[in-house]
């Protein structure tokens, strides 16, 4: 902080231009071209408040009431919290460890339908990850139609096992849009997070709905971050997220394998910041929830990750907010709450 306020003065003080600090800018345009062979300057990023704002800056400018809109099943509760308020017809698709019912995503197509919400990379809230071959035929089924296709990406830096994989639409289809943040690899609390796109034109009405919106991102915020990364190795660091959410992470499975009953499924993530547990069907996770906190144990039901669905038999587990011996205490007095039912 005091380095920013002593370089830049009283720039990072003052009012800023909507589409964010350009050497912020620059720096990303710089690091995805090196990672995934884009080819984007300044003109293709839009910094945001969080991923949190693309998404409702997304839905402002692209729906109108009654539109359609594809979205995982499940998928991101505080997406469908920032979409509905267009009010949107919503059409979820199943999701497996392969990815997309691409089946259902070919019926969901036959509607009016505007854009395509995924997250291709350690899904929120299930941890799973679309296969290349998944990803493939999603883009075969999308690269002659004019809907716009999200790929939310806030998880892809902090794979821990397996090969990157690439992106279904960023860099090829026209109507592509990328979203990513600092808050899984510098600081959630900066609210910095940023929209990637090649068509310029849509970005352009993006930012002019931001415009209206915050005016910008917090500037103090943008310097600092620019800051951290001109003075830091981000690799390096992602390197010691990415060993801890392993160790975390198996400890957690590991936990489960001794402790959960027969009949309780779960998947096991190559990366991120969370994996899905299936209870035997008819029972409720939410009604589990109490019991839970009855032994000091939080979990996050399924139910709002499904647009009508309620008392579903699923649950979200995170486990990067806690070390190894709490990872396991926590899931055995989980484990004997589960026995019981």
């Amino acid at each position: 902080m005091e380095r920013i306020v002593k370089v830049y003065g009283s720039s990072v003080f003052q009012y800023s231009i909507t589409a964010g600090l350009p050497e912020l800018r620059q720096y990303i345009a710089n690091r995805y071209n090196r990672r995934f062979g884009l080819h984007l300057t300044t003109d293709n990023i839009l910094i945001t408040t969080g991923s949190q704002q693309a998404l409702d800056l997304i839905a402002k400018v692209l729906l109108d009431a009654r539109d359609g809109v594809i979205v995982e099943k499940p998928t991101y509760l505080a997406a469908i919290q920032a979409f509905s308020l267009q009010q949107p017809v919503f059409y979820p698709v199943e999701l497996s460890e392969d990815g997309l019912n691409t089946e259902q995503l070919e019926k969901a197509l036959d509607h009016n339908v505007k854009f395509m919400y995924t997250i291709p990379d350690f899904q929120n809230p299930t941890g799973l990850t679309y296969s290349a071959q998944n990803r493939k035929r999603i883009y075969e089924i999308l690269k002659d139609r004019e809907i716009v296709l999200i790929e939310d990406d806030p998880y892809g830096e902090l794979r821990f096992d397996g090969e990157h994989l690439p992106y279904i639409g960023a860099g090829r289809l026209p109507y592509s849009i990328l979203l990513g943040t600092f808050s899984k690899t510098v600081t959630p609390g900066m609210r910095t997070g940023f929209i990637i796109s090649e068509n310029t034109e849509l970005l352009k009405h993006i930012s002019i709905a931001k415009e209206a919106s915050d005016l910008h991102t917090n500037i103090f915020s943008q310097y600092l971050i620019w800051d951290y990364l001109t003075h830091h190795d981000l690799d390096a660091h992602i390197a010691k997220i990415k060993a801890l959410y392993q160790k975390q992470a198996q400890a957690m499975m590991d936990a489960m394998d001794a402790y959960f009953p027969e009949g309780v499924q779960y998947t096991r993530p190559h990366g991120g910041m969370f994996l899905w547990v299936t209870l035997p069907e008819g029972i409720s996770a939410m009604s589990l929830f109490p019991k839970a906190l009855e032994k000091k144990v939080a979990f996050v039901p399924g139910d709002p990750f499904y647009i009508d669905m309620q008392n579903v038999n699923t649950m979200r587990l995170n486990y990067t907010n806690a070390d190894c011996e709490t990872i396991r205490e926590g899931i055995r007095r989980l484990g004997e709450i589960l026995k019981e039912i």
